[in-house]
Parts: structure tokens; C-alpha cells; sequence
């Protein structure tokens, strides 16, 4: 799943080549994708793009101030970017791509998504604040406001594991199973800590380890187009989705625990204390 760091990437790469340029046709292919209907997808046609901004994991083309193309890529979705758009025809149900968008000058980007559990999300809005998803964020944890004692606050109270608090919107915007696992191990702590008993000490490290894995991912993004970004992102990762290698910090194996839809990865010696979290996909096939 695209991240900040990533979605970023996107918007400062789309900042670069789109705002100025005129939105001459939006094709949608796959129809459950578009959340809106008014206003319709067909009101951004001869629209100019005037900015391209981030909030949280969604990406915001505005056409001036009432009129923004607003998507989120969640699991499986991506941004195909091409200098020269194609000119065959999309098919519905027959291809990944969810939506083209084709530009003034003959350039365009394609929103595609792969298997079969679709959630990539299109809205077409008078404010982004309409989305609901953006309604409900947090606070996004580079802005400059957001500070250790703001960080504190947040998880003050908490009776929540710190994996899942990292991971929730609502609460910091932007942070998903990938980079929370990464700072979780930066940070030296359980993914299964709970958030209200960190002591100063701890929050310290958690914020200071926040900081630093997302500043640096920001800038390995940097400048690099969507083909590149999601490699860029794997080689960067100390230990999610890299169960059964070696930690690069203290050279135990790192250990993954399975749920429903998702995993996450960690190190025993340098997250638990050595202990081997219970696999829960193993203990129920053992039950």
C-alpha cells in the first residue's frame, strides 16, 4: 500500500508536470470506483490543474478553488504516468485501469489496481473536505505543529497497541502496516505495546524513531517517477516484508505475525526482548 513517503513522491512528481497543463478527458473504467456524482467526473474536462497536494495517503489535483480531482490509491493502486497517453480504447471489467485522465499536451496518467478486492477510491469535490476519509484525519506527523508534546497528547489515555494507534488515521494521518512496522523497530519497541503505558523515555524514542524513518523515506522518494517509487520503498525497509531475513541491526531473524488481511514484521531481539511473538494463522490451524 502506497504510504506518505510514496504518495508524496506522486504528488511532487505530478506537481512537476501537470499543474498549468488542462484536463482535456477523464475516462472511468471502473465505475465503483468513482465516489461522486456531483460534481461529475465530466466537469473537470477543459479544467486547468492549478496545485497538487497531499493529505494524508490521498493525492488532490485542484482546478482552481471549487473544483478538485481527489483519489486514494489504498492497497493495490498505483499511478501510471505516460508522456504521450495512449489512444486505445479502455474496456470496463476488461483491464486494472479504474480511470485515465488525458492532459492538453498529450500526456496523462492512468489510476490502475490490482486483483480482486477493489478499494482504489476517485471523488470528484467543490472542497476536499467533502471526503470523507480527509474529514477524519489526524494531524500529519511532518507538519511542523506536530511536536513530541502534541504526540504525547495523542497517545495519552490510549488503552490501544501502539502498532494499531500508528496505523489509524484518525489519530496521525499518513502512517500505514509498512512504515509502522519500520519505526516500531527503530525504536526498539513491541508492536504490541500498549500506548497509554509508554513512559517519557519511550515516547521520546517513538517520536525521535517517526521522525527520522519518515524524513528519510520522504527524501528517497524524492525525485523519483511512479515506475520507481515502489522499488524504492522496498529496498529501504530494515524489516517489513522481509520475514525470514536477517535483521541488519542485530542479526536475529525477522519474524512475522499474520492476521486476516495484513502481516507484520519485527525483530525478537530488538522489539520483544528475544520473545517470538505467536503466529496466529499457525495457532489456529493448531487448535
Amino acid at each position: 500500500m502506497p504510504e506518505m513517503p510514496e504518495v508524496q513522491g506522486l504528488v511532487d512528481f505530478l506537481g512537476e508536470r501537470v499543474v498549468g497543463r488542462t484536463i482535456t478527458r477523464t475516462s472511468v473504467a471502473a465505475i465503483a470506483a468513482l465516489k461522486t456524482y456531483d460534481p461529475s467526473n465530466t466537469a473537470l474536462h477543459g479544467a486547468v490543474i492549478s496545485g497538487a497536494s497531499r493529505r494524508g495517503k490521498f493525492i488532490v489535483l485542484s482546478c482552481g478553488d471549487d473544483l478538485h480531482l481527489v483519489f486514494h490509491l489504498a492497497k493495490a493502486g498505483w499511478l501510471r504516468w505516460y508522456e504521450t497517453l495512449p489512444t486505445t480504447i479502455i474496456k470496463p471489467g476488461k483491464t486494472p485501469i479504474a480511470l485515465r485522465v488525458a492532459l492538453d499536451d498529450g500526456s496523462g496518467f492512468d489510476l490502475t489496481e490490482a486483483g480482486t478486492k477493489k478499494s482504489l477510491a476517485v471523488y470528484v469535490v467543490r472542497d476536499p473536505a467533502e471526503v470523507p476519509g480527509i474529514a477524519r484525519l489526524g494531524p500529519d506527523p511532518l507538519d511542523d505543529a506536530f511536536t513530541r508534546e502534541v504526540f504525547a497528547g495523542l497517545l495519552d489515555g490510549k488503552r490501544t497497541q501502539i502498532k494499531g494507534l500508528l496505523r489509524d488515521q484518525a489519530v496521525i494521518a499518513g502512517i500505514g502496516n509498512a512504515y509502522s512496522d519500520e519505526i516500531l523497530h527503530a525504536a526498539r519497541m513491541s508492536p504490541y505495546a500498549i500506548a497509554a503505558t509508554l513512559d517519557d523515555a519511550a515516547i521520546d524514542s517513538l517520536f525521535a524513531a517517526m521522525q527520522a524513518t519518515l524524513r528519510e523515506a520522504l527524501a528517497e522518494a524524492s525525485g523519483k517517477p511512479p515506475a520507481e517509487l515502489k522499488d524504492a520503498k522496498r529496498r529501504g525497509m530494515q524489516v517489513h516484508a522481509r520475514r525470514g531475513e536477517t535483521c541488519p541491526v542485530c542479526g536475529d531473524t525477522v519474524r512475522s505475525v499474520f492476521f486476516a488481511d495484513r502481516s507484520l514484521e519485527y525483530c525478537p531481539t530488538c522489539q520483544t526482548g528475544g520473545k517470538v511473538l505467536a503466529d496466529r494463522r499457525l495457532s489456529r490451524l493448531l487448535k
